[in-house]
Order: C-alpha cells, then sequence, then structure tokens
C-alpha cells in the first residue's frame, strides 16, 4: 500500500474517532462470509458503522487524535474492526447476542468517555444507559411527586364530596 494511501486512510480513521463519541474494538476472526453479512447488515439497522482495519494504521490515527488512546494500544493485535456508534450501548446489546458462539469477540471499547478493556466488560458496556434513557429516567422522577400529590388531591376531592353529599342528604 502506497504512503498516500495510507496517510488518506488515517485521515479518514481520525475524522471517525472525532465525529464517533463511541467506538468498540472487536475481533471478527472466525466468522465466516455469511456471518459478517449478516453482522453488518445487524450494524446498519442500527446506524453502527463496522470497518475492518489494519492495526498500525488505527494506531496511528489514535496518536493524531487528541483524545490519549494509549489504553487501547495493547488490544491491537491480530483481525481487528472497529464499531463506531453515536448511542454507547446499541454495539455491545448487538454483541450480546453473540455470545454464545464468542464470536465476535470484544477486545476493547471507548464510551462515555471511558476506557473498557477486555470481552468482560461486554455487560457492563451494555448496561450503560444512552442519553435519551437517561432523560426519561430524570422525567419519570420529576413527574413522580406531582403525579402523588395530583391523585392525593383528586382523591381528597372526592372524600370531601361524598361526606357532603351524605350531609347535604341527612335528614335534619
Amino acid at each position: 500500500m502506497k504512503k498516500e494511501v495510507k496517510d488518506t486512510i488515517i485521515v479518514e480513521l481520525g475524522e471517525l474517532i472525532k465525529n464517533n463519541p463511541h467506538f468498540y474494538l472487536v475481533d471478527l476472526t472466525g466468522l465466516n462470509a455469511e456471518k459478517t453479512s449478516a453482522l453488518r447488515r445487524k450494524c446498519f439497522k442500527s446506524e453502527i458503522k463496522l470497518l475492518v482495519v489494519k492495526n498500525t494504521l488505527l494506531h496511528k490515527a489514535f496518536e493524531a487524535s487528541e483524545i490519549d488512546f494509549s489504553p487501547l494500544y495493547d488490544t491491537l493485535k491480530g483481525n481487528t474492526a472497529v464499531m463506531f456508534t453515536n448511542t454507547a450501548n446499541v454495539p455491545a446489546k448487538l454483541l450480546k447476542e453473540y455470545t454464545k458462539e464468542g464470536i465476535p469477540a470484544l477486545k476493547a471499547a471507548y464510551a462515555e468517555e471511558s476506557f473498557f478493556v477486555g470481552a468482560d466488560k461486554l455487560d457492563e458496556l451494555a448496561a450503560l444507559k444512552s442519553k435519551n434513557e437517561l432523560i426519561a429516567d430524570v422525567v419519570a422522577l420529576l413527574q413522580s411527586p406531582a403525579k402523588n400529590v395530583v391523585s392525593a388531591l383528586q382523591s381528597g376531592a372526592n372524600t370531601i364530596h361524598g361526606v357532603l353529599k351524605t350531609l347535604g342528604e341527612r335528614p335534619e
């Protein structure tokens, strides 16, 4: 491969790293063409960009980045594919479907500005909540006390109404 082509790939990888806040390093060794195509289709449906890259080019893209990716350098051995995404837990949930087979295996991930190294971190990554899920949780927590107050007022109004009605119907 010519140096110009390598430089272009490094720049493109750098742009992907910069534009996608989360990415996973995955080992696809052992997947045949049919299973690889199925994985690519699932990634496309989940808005995940899957790229198979050369470790040295990815290493150079990491070095050129503003973020220190040195914890990931040791994982750049063997076959490496990168899953770029905007939602931190989507690739982990996708990879969990394949855990029975052990392929693809998680090497490492950079999600929510943290490093997760090793296949044992897959459950932890799948449990991460996306921004929208966290917002929904906060809204639910904020609505809960208001719902309790409204329901208490409504039940109290029914009780008071019932007492007044009973008192009004009672003969004097």
